[in-house]
């Protein structure tokens, strides 16, 4: 699976952007784009789907059936616990904004 930097950089090449460009389409600045393309930060799926919308393009997020199936709550409580504090936060605040979309009405982004 490809990370979030990888799927923006490899789109921003595809089109023939430099970052600085790519920033000024979507409103943003050109060391927030070198931050998520390294890696350096974790973009909201909503900056990802405008950084996206920039250059044309439209996010599309989907899940398929993993190999081992239905997993137990053991099974996910040991993954969670394999992140990283970074991760935890990262994960927490992405869930916390998401939820806070669906109590305001608002479609998740």
């Amino acid at each position: 699976m490809t990370d979030a930097g990888g799927l923006l950089s490899d789109a921003r090449r595809r089109h023939g952007l430099d970052q600085r460009s790519l920033a000024r389409r979507a409103g943003t600045t050109q060391a927030q784009v070198s931050r998520i393309e390294r890696g350096a930060i974790s973009p909201s799926v909503a900056t990802l789907e405008r950084l996206m919308a920039a250059m044309g393009e439209r996010l599309e997020l989907d899940t398929i059936p993993g190999p081992r199936g239905n997993r137990t709550t053991a099974e996910l409580r040991h993954d969670y616990e394999r992140l990283t504090p970074g991760e935890r936060v990262a994960q927490a605040a992405e869930l916390s904004h998401a939820l806070t979309s669906i109590a305001a009405g608002r479609p998740k982004r």
